[in-house]
């Protein structure tokens, strides 16, 4: 255990980051980061899991000086000037492969670094960039109970200063975007994240079974957005408790944003309107976002 153990029980998060363009608006989802990050002790680390770093493995970044990744295409060119230069924390990624063991997990010293999944998210909760921030990959070949597992195996983390924050989508079906529905969810939107806000208040450890509903191939065409809630739900299943809502709501119909916590309650709802710019030269079914 690092030296650096910290007494008090770290909270964890869960952002639905939606576009790369919340990291340049002021909206009631990204006035709930920054309320977050207001809220939240100042983390030794942070560890990221994000929809964006979907691989065939699991991996986490160990590089000392991680790079900004624009991970996306078609947006205004000051996105793609922004930059996190926050540090890496090479030594926690041993720290990581000892408490989920013996889950194996690989150390990336080069080929990734801070997605937007990412940055969008941290350049509101943490904007000096000024604490340690390492991501853990997404293994795309493992089934939904063992991201839910390993989100649980992450928990001894939160006690060592360790911020876990987990950046996705509970709805997200890109190629379902109607322009025309700002902040607005279809029916079929609105009962999954409600299924899904049940399960995280009350029994986060059977998030995994979501994939029965009658929604889910709706919401959740690919894995990769929905998979970072499961380690959201992990950890709130080892503390033994639920999660609080942070925010809610929807954008262009087939997203929704709602964040969570797991033990922290802070006053997060902004304005009434949050669904961020949408700009028109951007596929309806691009990943990128």
């Amino acid at each position: 255990m690092s030296s650096e153990t910290v007494s008090t029980v770290m909270p964890a998060a869960f952002f639905g980051h939606g576009s790369p363009m919340n990291a340049l608006e002021l909206n009631r989802y990204t006035q709930a980061w920054r309320a977050f990050g207001r809220s939240v002790p100042r983390p030794r680390a942070i560890l990221v899991v994000s929809a964006h770093w979907y691989i065939g493995a699991t991996a986490v970044t160990a590089m000392p000086r991680p790079r900004t990744i624009h991970d996306f295409y078609g947006f205004p060119q000051e996105l793609f000037d922004v930059r996190y230069p926050a540090p890496g924390l090479p030594e926690l990624a041993e720290e990581i492969s000892d408490v989920v063991h013996p889950t194996w997990v690989g150390a990336d010293v080069d080929s990734w670094g801070i997605d937007h999944g990412t940055w969008s998210v941290l350049t509101h909760t943490f904007p000096e960039a000024d604490i340690p921030v390492v991501q853990l990959s997404i293994n795309a070949f493992k089934p939904l109970d063992y991201h839910l597992e390993l989100g649980a195996r992450l928990a001894p983390l939160r006690e060592r200063g360790v911020l876990v924050v987990a950046s996705g989508n509970v709805v997200h079906n890109l190629r379902g975007v109607n322009p025309g529905m700002v902040d607005e969810g279809f029916d079929w939107a609105h009962r999954f994240d409600e299924a899904a806000k049940e399960v995280m208040l009350g029994q986060p450890t059977e998030a995994a079974t979501l994939d029965a509903h009658r929604d889910f191939g709706l919401a959740v065409p690919t894995p990769d957005h929905f998979i970072p809630l499961l380690y959201l739900a992990g950890l709130a299943g080892a503390a033994g408790d639920g999660s609080d809502v942070l925010v809610d709501g929807y954008a262009y119909g087939s997203l929704s944003m709602t964040a969570y916590t797991v033990g922290l309650t802070c006053e997060g709802a902004g304005p009434a309107t949050g669904a961020p710019r949408l700009p028109a030269d951007v596929p309806a079914d691009s990943s990128n976002i």
